[in-house]
């Protein structure tokens, strides 16, 4: 009897790219579902996200990893060294590499492109696997000739990379785009179920959605200066309820003033959005809990930032 090739394909995919690209978005829209939060912020993303896209006849895993450009983060010190190694070990570790680009922002100044991709073009410029420049944010301009000097400028720093313009808040492309995703993987099988969706526990992504909500309700240096940790998670199965006591880390008491704002308002705002996307995460009913505490540069401490889910 002859061999039958397999033919389905299965590998690791980087997501990588300067802050606010879209990377996020990006994966989330290959999925179908939210699995990294999204904030206008840079920065947002602080440790690597793995989500899982099967699709027939192959499985990519991408690897959603924190903006790798030093000079617009937010953070310092250990941290900032956690979410660098973050980065760099999950493009060491894939099989291609996608880089995601803000179009809108490179049309507008150009001047910081070469500041913005320099590590990643010197970090590509012998690597031989399958590359990927997605150029983001399309949906952002209507005059799209105002888009090719970006794309010749990207195809001569990448070379060896296929350089494809998209938007992923419109998901405009994104049926061409898993399709060469696919292409670029390695024959082999599945590594993970076809209804996998991550490899993160539901309560990593409970304390994330936590942090998103953070985010879009407190301004300037205080998002960056807050962590969520989950110090409980209880199923009640009588009520059919799932019981979560959260603790939103801050470095300042002022900081912790502002997240809980006048009569404890902007607490209560961020629960309330918290919960109802934490209800979808889990199926069921949720009761959420939130404390706010304050930690002085916690982002120094090393034991809690691997509690945290950070790998050193």
């Amino acid at each position: 009897m002859a061999n039958v090739k397999n033919e389905h394909r299965c590998g690791w995919v980087a997501l990588m790219g300067p802050p606010n690209a879209g990377k996020s978005t990006l994966l989330n829209a290959l999925l179908g579902q939210k699995i990294s939060i999204v904030t206008s912020k840079p920065q947002t993303t602080r440790s690597r996200i793995v989500g899982i896209m099967s699709e027939p006849g192959a499985q990519v895993i991408f690897m959603d990893t924190p903006g790798v450009n030093h000079s617009r983060q937010q953070q310092r010190g250990h941290l900032s060294k956690m979410m660098s190694q973050a980065a760099w070990q999950s493009m060491a570790a894939a099989h291609a590499i996608m880089l995601v680009l803000d179009s809108d922002l490179y049309i507008r100044k150009p001047e910081f492109l070469d500041r913005d991709i320099k590590s990643l073009r010197d970090a590509l410029a012998e690597d031989d696997r399958p590359q990927l420049v997605v150029v983001n944010k399309v949906d952002l301009f209507h005059d799209k000739s105002k888009m090719l000097p970006l794309l010749v400028k990207l195809q001569e720093y990448f070379p060896k990379a296929e350089v494809f313009p998209m938007s992923a808040m419109t998901k405009d492309g994104l049926a061409q785009l898993k399709k060469l995703i696919a292409g670029m993987m390695p024959e082999g099988d599945a590594q993970f179920p076809e209804d996998q969706l991550s490899t993160a526990p539901t309560r990593f992504l409970a304390a994330e959605i936590v942090r998103e909500k953070v985010f879009e309700h407190l301004r300037q240096e205080v998002p960056y200066t807050t962590a969520v940790d989950i110090e409980a998670w209880e199923e009640d199965p009588e009520r059919e309820l799932t019981v979560i006591h959260a603790v939103i880390f801050v470095q300042r008491p002022s900081h912790k003033a502002m997240v809980i704002g006048r009569a404890g308002a902007t607490i209560k705002e961020i629960g309330t959005a918290a919960r109802k996307d934490i209800t979808a995460l889990v199926g069921g009913k949720v009761h959420l809990q939130l404390w706010v505490k304050v930690k002085d540069n916690w982002v120094e401490d090393t034991e809690l930032l691997h509690d945290l889910g950070f790998e050193d």
